[in-house]
């Protein structure tokens, strides 16, 4: 499951929404929401996102919240470690390899180490930075 597919979910659970009902208020089918939640489908367009939002008539804080997840749903992303060190590339196939192993007071940790680290603009110099896809 994907972080927007997880945040639909709940939306549709708390305000009582079935996935049939949503599909047909979005023009999308309900196989494709349901991909959508189990993470079987990449990220939404920005415009069902906005549809959701919409729908739901979140704003403001909540609506950003839909947008950022959205980007961050991605269920098979692409590392490109190409100019950093074989540390990093090693680290990185070592992720794809096990993270379907990782606990998930593993995964806040490392969550947690991630976004400690200052913003791309601040990255010191000869710091390249990977690229995702």
């Amino acid at each position: 499951m994907t972080p927007f597919g997880a945040r639909l979910r709940a939306l549709r659970e708390a305000r009582g929404v079935g996935l049939t009902e949503l599909a047909r208020a979005l023009h999308v089918s309900a196989a494709y929401l349901s991909a959508l939640e189990h993470g079987h489908r990449g990220r939404p367009s920005a415009g069902l996102v906005h549809q959701v939002n919409e729908f739901f008539g979140l704003i403001w804080d909540d609506a950003e919240e839909l947008v950022q997840l959205a980007r961050l749903s991605h269920p098979r992303v692409v590392v490109n470690t190409a100019g950093l060190s074989p540390e990093t590339t090693a680290l990185a196939n070592r992720l794809a390899q096990d993270i379907h192993r990782l606990p998930p007071e593993a995964v806040r940790q490392m969550t947690a180490v991630l976004e400690s680290l200052p913003e791309e603009g601040l990255r010191p110099a000869g710091q390249a930075a990977g690229r995702r896809r």
